[in-house]
């Protein structure tokens, strides 16, 4: 028949082929309904969470997330179906879980994490939410979360009191500001502060044992070199160790933290972190008027007694499982070159040395590169000029 194409048997095989990812030649669907019933409970879930609908999201599953969440303000909350395996009436879905603190996260939050479901009644409902495998946890997966805003700062707490929240969204309001007065480049101008109940609770949000950051007073998280539209850092704090400090050693290490934040964007692989922990030190310590033998005892005491450093630290001396005498003085060494930038070049040069390293494509020749651009030195001449600086400031 005119018009008509012949449809030949190897014509219909191809159309197989080429078909068979969304339906079989038969006819039958290949795809698991079960995917599309989990996702929309776990939309649903979502959508309760935000509109704080108590009975709607119990009706998708466990409530005890709810609860938790209560008085965490959230801007975004929703789940992106992963892997899901079926076992008759139980399933185990991967999902990747992305959520928004309203006024603070501008980008959002990934994580993994794993979710077990049920079904019961032809209907699926979640038993049970964790972090998957290699994942940290959230602060509502270790309990009930307590929540403070301060002028500058959003304080998350588990197992804290809502008084000493208070006391640290009041040092984060005024680390805030100190950084910005110091750092010269635009930064969002606030922070997340997550308190959890011990060390082994800022371990687990870390997803790393403790015995890592024993001692260690915070740390902050977030992607170094993160376009400015990615989610806030989060300053985790080791209320063990931090409680440990007087006010004036609150104020500096949260200062410090800030300004991890604060710099966050211009923090790469080519930083070496003599120069992004040295730069959050300066600017914790900035305008306290303290000596430098005040601020740097363990370098001082070598420098006294005839160890003074012929090269500024590695990487690897920065290391929080080693040795505390040798960490403080890789802390205080970087301390000492930034501050010595500070004052032979000027602070408007530090920021700049700062953002130019950060800006180079790889670690090698960042260093170099920047100080002949920012400085007008190499980095033989900086160093002969840094041991000089160390005996005569600390000897």
């Amino acid at each position: 028949m005119a018009g008509r194409r012949r449809v030949t048997g190897s014509s219909v095989v191809l159309l197989c082929l080429l078909l068979v990812a969304l339906v079989a030649c038969g006819g039958r669907s290949t795809a698991d309904p079960a995917r599309a019933a989990v996702q929309r409970v776990l939309d649903r879930r979502s959508a309760a969470l935000l509109d704080r609908d108590a009975a709607a999201f119990a009706a998708t599953g466990v409530r005890t997330g709810f609860d938790r969440l209560r008085a965490v303000p959230l801007a975004a909350w929703s789940y992106r179906l992963g892997e899901l395996k079926r076992s008759g009436a139980t399933a185990t879905a991967d999902v990747e879980l992305r959520y928004r603190l309203a006024g603070y996260d501008d980008g959002a939050v990934r994580v993994a994490r794993t979710v077990r479901l049920g079904r019961a009644d032809g209907t699926w409902r979640v038993t049970s939410e964790r972090p998957a495998d290699g994942s940290g946890q959230q602060p509502w997966d270790q309990g009930t979360v307590r929540v403070v805003s301060g002028e500058h700062s959003l304080v998350l707490g588990v197992g804290q009191s809502t008084e000493a929240l208070r006391g640290y969204a009041s040092l984060a309001d005024r680390a805030v500001p100190a950084v910005s007065d110091t750092w010269d480049s635009a930064w969002a101008g606030r922070v997340v502060v997550v308190v959890p109940r011990s060390l082994e609770g800022m371990a687990g949000l870390l997803g790393s044992p403790a015995s890592s950051y024993r001692g260690i007073a915070a740390v902050t998280t977030g992607e170094t070199g993160a376009p400015a539209d990615a989610p806030a850092d989060r300053v985790v704090v080791n209320p063990d160790a931090y409680g440990l400090l007087g006010a004036f050693g609150k104020q500096v290490v949260l200062t410090h933290e800030t300004t991890h934040v604060a710099t966050r964007v211009h923090t790469t692989a080519a930083t070496p972190l003599w120069l992004s922990e040295g730069y959050a030190d300066w600017v914790g310590y900035h305008g306290s008027g303290r000596t430098p033998a005040d601020t740097a005892p363990e370098l001082a005491r070598a420098v006294a007694d005839g160890d003074v450093p012929d090269g500024l630290p590695a990487d690897g001396d920065f290391g929080f499982t080693g040795d505390a005498g040798e960490l403080a003085r890789a802390y205080e060494s970087g301390w000492m070159a930034c501050r010595l930038i500070a004052s032979r070049w000027g602070e408007a040069r530090l920021d700049a040395f700062y953002r130019a390293v950060g800006a180079h494509e790889e670690r090698d020749g960042a260093v170099e590169d920047a100080m002949g651009e920012v400085l007008g030195t190499t980095p033989e001449e900086f160093t002969l000029r840094w041991a000089a600086y160390l005996r005569a400031e600390l000897g």
